[in-house]
């Protein structure tokens, strides 16, 4: 009786499936072919259709509506040593170049000491360095800039320099030229270059200078023209032991003589407009030795000084060219 009841109240249940309306359409979709279905012969005439670009576009957002992020994230601790870096550095950006009074001739500072508008700066900074050469050319200085201790030629040329001191160039045993061409020079400390065991090439020209000071014997150029050396302005036999010396310029002074002796090695001698009246016969000849030939010297200038280079031809014998000069 149990089993008769179930098995009816079963038929009454898959009757009522079958009445429903989702079978038959289930039924209509199982039977297209290979499911090969055209959109075309869809009916979507009342159905909404799905734009795909627009579900691609970003919503519009009004600037500052949103709030900023929040990254406030714990940050560790700098340790001790950390923090004592950053405040090292933030104390060498605040320091500002100081001016700084050095004593000249300190060869290791490189201030300089000239004008008002110039006084505590650093040589290189003013001048231009290039290796060992220091280059103040024209800057309007009154006096001669302590240089780096590395220094093997310097140049002061067309500045306002009217003295030059011992303490200069103190220490400056590399230097090889110091050219202050053009200044307005009327004192030399008499030993400001003997201290300097380098030096050979020494240019003063264009200046006031009155007394051509003590030079070192490793000269090999000297030249002192155009200024107001007179007969007393040399040295006794200044140049004889210069045996490396190898050009003298004295043009457009007060000398009244040659400065005899002259080395050996010397090749050009320039004395023109000076005030040499009379030469002797040895002045460049050894009269005792008539085999005696002096090759190197083939420069020299007397013109402008009232000689008579004619009467005195004995002392050209052993030259390769005779001087040039007045022969009447």
């Amino acid at each position: 009786m149990r089993t008769l009841v179930q098995l009816v109240f079963g038929l009454f249940i898959l009757k009522a499936v079958v009445a429903g309306p989702r079978f038959p359409r289930q039924v209509d979709l199982d039977s297209y072919d290979n499911y090969d279905v055209h959109v075309d012969d869809l009916n979507l005439e009342n159905q909404d259709m799905y734009d795909y670009e627009d579900s691609l576009t970003d919503p519009e957002v009004q600037i500052g509506t949103l709030a900023p992020p929040d990254y406030s994230y714990p940050v560790p601790e700098a340790s001790l040593e950390e923090q004592q870096q950053e405040q090292e550095e933030d104390e060498e950006e605040e320091i500002h170049l100081r001016p700084q009074l050095t004593p000249q001739g300190s060869g290791g500072s490189g201030i300089l000491m000239g004008p008002e508008t110039q006084k505590g700066m650093p040589t290189c900074l003013l001048c231009t360095c290039l290796g060992g050469s220091v280059y103040c050319d024209d800057l309007t200085l009154d006096s001669v800039p302590p240089l780096p201790k590395g220094t093997t030629h310097f140049y002061a040329r067309y500045n306002r320099i009217t003295k030059i001191n011992k303490s200069d160039f103190a220490f400056m045993r590399k230097l090889k030229r110091i050219d202050l061409t053009a200044n307005q020079i009327r004192s030399i400390d008499d030993d400001a270059f003997l201290g300097l065991p380098e030096l050979e090439e020494l240019v003063i020209r264009e200046n006031h200078v009155s007394q051509l000071p003590g030079l070192p014997n490793t000269m090999t150029l000297i030249d002192g023209s155009h200024n107001d050396i007179g007969s007393k302005g040399i040295h006794r036999e200044a140049f004889k032991e210069m045996t490396s010396l190898l050009y003298l310029y004295l043009t457009d002074n007060h000398i009244d003589y040659i400065p005899v002796p002259l080395p050996e090695s010397l090749r050009s001698l320039h004395l023109q407009r000076n005030n040499i009246q009379s030469m002797h016969e040895d002045t460049f000849c050894n009269l005792k030795d008539f085999n005696y030939i002096r090759n190197a010297l083939e420069d020299i200038r007397l013109d402008g000084n009232p000689i008579n280079l004619s009467r005195t031809p004995q002392a050209y014998i052993c030259l390769p060219r005779i001087p040039i000069g007045d022969l009447v």
